[in-house]
């Protein structure tokens, strides 16, 4: 073979690869348009099958809606407030009428709790004597009864044999009392007198009967008064010999990761409970001896009775010792003079800035510290709702509440990994 022909041939190869790879990058082209034109959609396509456009986000993360992001968020957030205090106002006022019902279970069991708060430390104290539970709790229970019912005979004693002279005196009083506000530089006539003296006595009956009507209300007969008395008794015995028994068991009925907060809340607020009555039973001491010495220094009647109402009134902060002394003032008043009085008014008055300034500070302490307007607004709603006994267990209630809200506010000490947890069974009796 020659040089041409293999010259020849192999030009020919060069074409026939040529031709390959034309047609092989021809076919490639046309895959590619293929699968492009499968990928486009048609204009109509587009439309039918177009992602719709994402709605603007809400304004405030709080709102559920668009509709209420358009509401302004003060009065989103008045709306969320109103409906919640009309729920708590609701149940306020379904247990307030609960209590109303069984009132004559409430009040006897209330008093029983502040007696058992002031005797629970003469039975722990007798129990350190090696005495059985039941009998040092009859024991306290014995004495109290007898230091008050002796207590009780000695003033109606006294009020039954002054109350005669004290009525006629009283009759003189209100007689140169209506001649001085005739006589005098009012220039009052007899029928403005008798109109002022008519309306005094009818807004008395009308307070008295505010204030007394709800306490008297459930002892309507002298069997339900026997009966809160009967309760007052044996409640206050099983307070004073179980009260920790009981307290657990009504621990143990709610989950268990409350109890600690519930117990630890309970403890505390007994705690404040114990020292409320017991100081206040102080300082109403303290009061009754102090308006009682100058009664009988003044030679005032009815200085021992006068001086047990101060006690008493004392039980109510603020209001009850004034009231009291009032009366001491009006006796004085009545049976002595205008000089006398201004001095027991003076002897009042020293007593109650002594209580006010050194006495509430200093024996209440920062355990059971009220504010003032706290106090004289508990006081006013409990004569509102409960009578007499409403302002005599308002502010006790008051301190119980705010000890248990703190504690229960307070976040539980965390208890180390490698602790030991010992349970109420486990300890050892």
């Amino acid at each position: 073979m020659t040089t041409d022909e293999g010259v020849g041939g192999l030009s020919r190869l060069q074409r026939v690869r040529e031709n390959l790879l034309r047609a092989y990058e021809t076919g490639r082209d046309s895959v590619r348009t293929a699968r492009v034109g499968n990928d486009r959609a048609p204009d109509d396509q587009e439309v039918e099958f177009q992602i719709p456009p994402p709605e603007p986000p809400i304004g405030d993360q709080s709102t559920a809606s668009r509709d209420d992001a358009e509401v302004p968020h003060s009065l989103r957030i008045a709306a969320a407030w109103s409906w919640r205090l009309i729920v708590v106002g609701v149940l306020g006022w379904v247990l307030l009428r609960f209590i109303g019902i069984i009132s004559i279970v409430v009040i006897p069991l209330a008093i029983a709790l502040l007696l058992s708060a002031l005797l629970a430390p003469a039975v722990s104290w007798l129990r350190r004597f090696r005495l059985p539970p039941s009998f040092a709790t009859f024991l306290v229970l014995i004495c109290g009864i007898a230091a008050v019912a002796g207590t009780l005979t000695l003033v109606v004693n006294q009020f039954v044999a002054g109350a005669p002279e004290l009525t006629d005196k009283a009759g003189n009083g209100v007689r140169q009392i209506q001649d001085w506000a005739k006589t005098g530089p009012l220039h009052l006539s007899n029928d403005q007198v008798e109109q002022g003296i008519d309306s005094a006595q009818e807004w008395i009956n009308s307070n008295t009967s505010s204030l007394t009507a709800t306490g008297l209300a459930t002892a309507t007969t002298l069997f339900e008064v026997l009966t809160g008395a009967l309760l007052v008794l044996f409640a206050t015995f099983f307070f004073l010999r179980d009260g920790r028994k009981i307290w657990r068991f009504l621990v143990r009925l709610f989950p268990v990761n409350a109890r600690w907060s519930l117990s630890d809340a309970g403890d505390a607020s007994w705690s404040t409970l114990g020292s409320y009555v017991r100081a206040t039973v102080l300082v109403a001491f303290i009061d009754a001896t102090g308006i009682g010495l100058a009664l009988v220094i003044l030679d005032v009647p009815f200085a021992f009775p006068l001086a047990a109402l101060v006690f008493l009134g004392a039980f109510i902060p603020i209001v009850g010792a004034s009231i009291s002394g009032a009366v001491a003032v009006l006796v004085a008043l009545v049976d002595e003079g205008w000089v006398i009085a201004l001095i027991v008014l003076g002897a009042v008055i020293l007593v109650q800035q002594l209580e006010g300034h050194i006495l509430q500070p200093l024996i209440m302490g920062r355990a059971v510290a009220i504010h003032p307007l706290v106090v004289i607004i508990g006081i006013a709603s409990g004569v509102v709702l409960a009578g007499i006994v409403g302002a005599l267990i308002a502010v006790p209630l008051i301190a119980v509440l705010n000890t248990g809200v703190r504690r229960l506010a307070r976040r539980r000490p965390e208890v180390p990994p490698d602790a030991v947890v010992v349970t109420a069974e486990e300890q050892p009796a």
